[in-house]
């Protein structure tokens, strides 16, 4: 058990997560041409008057967008298959029975269901039969049928799956099939006239008007790696999953994947995955079986006030690199923790979801241009993308244990304890070799760290930028604080990530 030192008791801040800039590789090879989709990147007419009626645009979409039947067989060790319970939460109802929702029932490991069955939507993308939907439609599908709009219904072969978009292409054998235009996502604008497109409760097709809501929304916390959705409040209704968002045009703009709401049906708030990605994961999933994305080897989490404040920043552009893997592209470059990334290729990072999108989409062995601040200047970097190894994500465990408040106020990180990072504190809380700094080994309930989400495991590396190698260099650190404010420097579950610990005293400013 690691010596424990505690810091005294108080109140605080809730921090942002930290995000990798990760790679996917998904199943098998399959084919080595791109999908010939047919493209049309001039905007939308955004003229003064709206139409009348969109008949014409909804007659020559239609046979485009497709129903999707899959059956499965779920055992009980699959209930809830690896996803977030967010996700869970605000995935369309009839397809949450795919992940289950029995945890802590008991059962036995292994035991058979019955067959299930499940409906979705799909929009054909090539004549030759390749059609996009979502990946939880047919994850686990053991069957998938693709009923066209001339009333065939034909077996379909799943090519691939990319969970980290909940995008996937499955094939049916048929040819002159009437395939979809696509438009550019990027082109869209907040305000534009959209059309949803799908088979909502499995009642038949239907087309929803609405507008786009939003642009580039990275807020919905769906579970997944890669999240730039457009927001738009045309209904879309459990079984629209996989169908089509398009234009006035009849274009596709994007597809349909996931509703927010608290009801399970529609409320206003539709998410839809933009075409210029689907294009991007389609391609990749065709060619190759698997989706090969850009990789840097950085940590980074987005700058909140508290942390633009202690790192004497002006403005909250940028994002934070938290941490750089040794030997990867970015530290090859020179990239170091606590950099800002503002720019990427000549483009504002505005958040580190955009960050995230922009790499990933880069091939391996190209060439970027990273605009950096460091240390209030600004410096310029070229790193070379890579293809990401295998992720790996380690996991912590809580002690239990009574854990009381001092009711001392000294110095800051009160109600924190520490220890000693020796090699059983290693074992428990999973921390490898690399991290160097004092392990939490509790945090009392009603203290500002705890607010703020530090919790036993967690690893301080820094305090207030100056680095943490023992549980009492940690400790004094802390007693030598001048400010209420903490910046810390943390290892949690996987990643370095920055935090602001706020004990100043409520009504204090």
């Amino acid at each position: 058990m690691p010596r424990r030192r505690w810091f005294a008791s108080a109140a605080g801040l809730t921090f942002a997560g930290a995000f990798a800039i990760t790679a996917f590789c998904a199943a098998r090879s399959i084919d080595s041409h791109p999908v010939a989709v047919q493209v049309d990147p001039t905007p939308v007419n955004r003229g003064a008057l709206e139409p009348a009626s969109y008949a014409a645009v909804a007659k020559r979409i239609a046979p485009s967008v497709v129903k999707i039947t899959v059956t499965s067989h779920r055992h009980e060790d699959e209930a809830d298959g690896g996803m977030d319970p967010r996700q869970l939460q605000q995935m369309d109802p009839f397809f949450r029975q795919f992940f289950g929702q029995g945890q802590g029932q008991g059962r036995m490991p292994q035991q058979r269901h019955p067959e299930e069955t499940g409906l979705g939507s799909g929009v054909i993308i090539s004549s030759d039969g390749y059609v996009v939907t979502n990946n939880h439609v047919v994850d686990g599908a053991e069957n998938v049928t693709v009923a066209l709009d001339d009333g065939r219904e034909l077996k379909a072969k799943v090519i691939g799956r990319d969970p980290q978009t909940d995008l996937a292409v499955v094939k049916i054998d048929a040819k002159d099939l009437p395939a979809i235009t696509f438009a550019s996502s990027a082109k869209a604008e907040v305000g534009d006239r959209v059309l949803a497109v799908g088979n909502p409760f499995g009642i038949g097709e239907t087309v929803t008007s609405g507008i786009i809501s939003v642009k580039d929304q990275r807020n919905a916390n769906l579970g997944l790696a890669y999240e730039d959705f457009i927001q738009t409040d045309a209904a879309i209704n459990p079984g629209n999953s996989g169908g089509a968002l398009v234009d006035v045009d009849g274009r596709l703009i994007g597809i349909n994947t996931a509703i927010l709401t608290r009801s399970g049906g529609f409320q206003g708030v539709g998410l839809a995955i933009p075409s210029d990605l689907v294009r991007h994961v389609v391609d990749g999933l065709v060619q190759h079986g698997k989706v090969v994305r850009g990789y840097l080897g950085i940590s980074i989490q987005n700058l909140t006030p508290a942390l633009a404040e202690n790192f004497n920043l002006p403005l909250r552009a940028g994002v934070l690199v938290t941490d750089v893997q040794p030997g990867t592209p970015a530290a090859k470059a020179g990239i170091r923790s606590g950099d800002i990334i503002t720019e990427v290729a000549g483009n504002t990072v505005s958040n580190s979801g955009a960050l995230s999108l922009t790499v990933s989409e880069t091939q391996p062995g190209t060439k970027i241009d990273l605009k950096v601040l460091r240390d209030g200047k600004t410096e310029r970097f070229t790193a070379t993308t890579e293809s990401m190894p295998s992720r790996r994500v380690a996991g912590g465990s809580d002690e239990d244990s009574n854990v009381a408040s001092s009711s001392d106020d000294q110095g800051v990180l009160n109600g924190v304890a520490v220890g000693d990072l020796d090699a059983d504190a290693r074992q428990q809380f999973d921390i490898p070799g690399r991290v160097k700094g004092a392990v939490v080994t509790q945090v009392a309930p009603d203290s500002a760290s705890a607010k703020a989400g530090l919790e036993a495991g967690d690893v301080i590396l820094e305090i207030n930028h100056h680095a943490v190698t023992s549980a009492d260099e940690a400790v004094k650190l802390s007693a030598n604080g001048a400010s209420k404010k903490t910046l810390l420097k943390l290892w949690s579950h996987g990643g370095m990530i920055y935090t602001v610990i706020d004990e100043t005293p409520s009504g204090a400013s």
